[in-house]
């Protein structure tokens, strides 16, 4: 088998492309269930937590509009005057009680409204009340309800004139408005009924259920009707506290999994708990997945067909290509092979039989163009060292001349013109040892007068090497980088030594100072500037990582490509300092490169 596919390139090719075209299809199938599957999941439950929300937002306005009823009757007029009253009038007890019943007539959530004098007068209450278990309650909850200015019972059960009811009130003080003694006991009850209306009619998921806990964790309303007055934690015991005020939790230990989303009501800390069955989802995950699969086995079908079709059409023409060239001698010269087509394969055919030329040719230009590139830019280089030199200077001659006439400021012009005649030099770029000193010590008289005793200089030059070639401007710009950044940062005067000797064959140059030296930390980043000059050049023989270091010495980077371009690996600049000490800078020219035409 292997074999049977070494021998055919659009075998190969069929293999592969198939193999391309199937995982990513494969993947992509895979991702979509999943990612269809947690959107279905979290669509759920963002629609059943808005539902609760809704669910909340009713029961919160009924909250709050049983609350402002029982303000508004505390403080009534007539209400304040019949509690006052050590008697109780016939006719303000029956305009009271019509006002009571008006209000629990117009808002079905309220079954009673009772209200308990503290003296002997009658009790006034909208509903017919044969026995209550809200006194026992009152006795359980003594000591909060006595604190409170309100109190929220659990649910417990009445015997009315209609049956049995359960309700859950809300029982506050009623004081007088001047001297805030306590007058009675209001008591609005609301009809868990009605409470349970709110939950069935929500829209809630007819396979699911909806709970409502009060402040003790009693439920109150929803689910098994012989739930109600029990605590949440005795129905399911596993589900432990529900710490946020909202939140969603998977349960896998009930009957069946379920995802249980829970909001509290914070006007009085009851909570509503919602329970979706899993089973919702994966009936819709099962249909995501059939689908997607089926879409997947279509499009494989598809992309095989089109797959092989195309590399038939496409490998024909190379087919024929390999037949013509199976049996060519090697030794012999390539015939030319007819182009018959303008598409890839007859451009194919082309560029082979003029393959040879073209990279010859490119090669050539493609050397041509990046020496033309390097040199330009360091030209560019170059050209920014003088005019910045030359305002710095004039500014000086300048102040020299407006402050002390002396001597001095010939000899600064002097300098500065042989400095800048031989700069520029009708763009020449070799010159004599000689002249490279020359120039190299009227930069160092300018800048002597610029920082009088600052520094001192000394230049040490074989006279064998003198009247030899090199090229220039190399000294001067090595000269400066000693002076700005190692002398005139020194608080003392500083020394620059400049040698030159010939050794086998070199001529080489060290550029030493006694300035402040170089951080560790320094040094390494300008000899990584120098490796990377060498691996930009094509210099072999450096070992250099390939990451970008931004250039911070431009003068010394300029000089080392210039001693690169021109005289090979071996010419590049040696840079080692010594923090407090001072840096020694250095480079060697082949000999044979630098003689003077006679």
């Amino acid at each position: 088998m292997k074999r049977w596919f070494a021998k055919s390139l659009k075998r190969k090719l069929s293999l592969l492309i198939l193999f391309a075209v199937v995982l990513p299809l494969l993947s992509m199938g895979i991702v979509s269930y999943q990612i269809a599957t947690s959107v279905t999941e979290d669509k759920a439950k963002q629609a059943g937590m808005n539902t609760l929300k809704q669910m909340t937002d009713k029961l919160d306005f009924v909250i709050q509009d049983v609350e402002n009823t029982s303000i508004f009757l505390i403080g009534q007029k007539d209400i304040q005057t019949y509690l006052n009253s050590k008697e109780g009038d016939v006719n303000s007890y029956s305009q009271i009680v019509g006002t009571l019943w008006n209000l629990s007539y117009s808002k079905k959530y309220i079954l009673n409204i009772t209200i308990t004098p503290s003296n002997s007068n009658p009790v006034l209450f909208t509903t017919t009340i044969t026995n209550s278990g809200l006194q026992p309650l009152l006795q359980q909850y003594e000591s909060v309800y006595k604190s409170a200015t309100k109190w929220w019972s659990p649910l417990y059960e009445i015997q009315t004139s209609d049956g049995p009811k359960k309700v859950i009130s809300l029982v506050r003080p009623i004081r007088d408005v001047s001297t805030f003694k306590t007058l009675g006991t209001l008591t609005v009850s609301l009809d868990q009924a009605e409470i349970e209306r709110y939950l069935t009619d929500s829209g809630w998921e007819s396979s699911g259920f909806v709970l409502l806990l009060d402040q003790y964790s009693r439920i109150i309303s929803g689910g098994d009707p012989s739930w109600l007055a029990h605590t949440f934690a005795e129905i399911y015991p596993n589900l432990g506290k529900l710490e946020q005020t909202s939140g969603v939790l998977n349960v896998e230990n009930m009957e069946q999994p379920h995802t249980v989303l829970y909001n509290q009501i914070p006007r009085l800390g009851w909570t509503l708990i919602g329970f979706i069955p899993t089973e919702i989802y994966q009936k819709q995950n099962g249909y995501v997945l059939t689908v997607t699969a089926v879409t997947i086995v279509i499009a494989l079908l598809l992309a095989m067909g089109l797959v092989l079709y195309f590399l038939q059409w496409v490998t024909k023409p190379l087919t024929k290509l390999t037949k013509y060239l199976k049996d060519l001698n090697p030794e012999e010269t390539i015939p030319t092979y007819e182009v018959k087509s303008v598409d890839e394969v007859g451009l194919l055919v082309h560029s082979y039989n003029k393959l040879s030329e073209r990279i010859s040719r490119l090669k050539d230009q493609v050397q041509l163009n990046e020496a033309m590139k390097k040199e330009a830019d360091i030209l560019a280089l170059q050209a920014q060292i003088n005019p910045h030199f030359l305002y710095n200077t004039l500014s000086s001659i300048h102040w020299i001349a407006l402050m002390n006439k002396d001597r001095q400021i010939a000899d600064m012009v002097g300098a500065l013109s042989d400095f800048l005649r031989f700069s520029l030099n009708k763009g020449e770029e070799f010159c004599s040892v000689q002249q490279e000193i020359s120039h190299a010590q009227n930069y160092a008289y300018i800048q002597a007068i610029r920082f009088p005793d600052q520094f001192e200089i000394e230049f040490f030059m074989d006279p064998g090497m003198v009247q030899n070639s090199m090229l220039k401007l190399l000294l001067q710009p090595l000269i400066e980088n000693s002076l700005i950044h190692g002398i005139q940062k020194k608080k003392a005067k500083g020394h620059i030594y400049v040698h030159g000797e010939l050794r086998d064959n070199q001529m080489k140059f060290v550029v030493e100072d006694t300035g402040i030296g170089m951080e560790e930390a320094k040094l390494r980043d300008i000899q990584g500037q120098i490796m990377q000059a060498n691996h930009q050049l094509g210099v072999r023989n450096v070992t250099f990582k390939d990451v970008k270091i931004a250039v911070t010495s431009y003068g010394l980077i300029n000089v080392h490509r210039r001693l690169l371009l021109h005289y090979g690996a071996g010419s590049g600049l040696v840079v080692e300092s010594t923090i407090g000490v001072g840096t020694t800078i250095s480079f060697s020219i082949p000999l044979e490169k630098g003689e003077i035409e006679q």
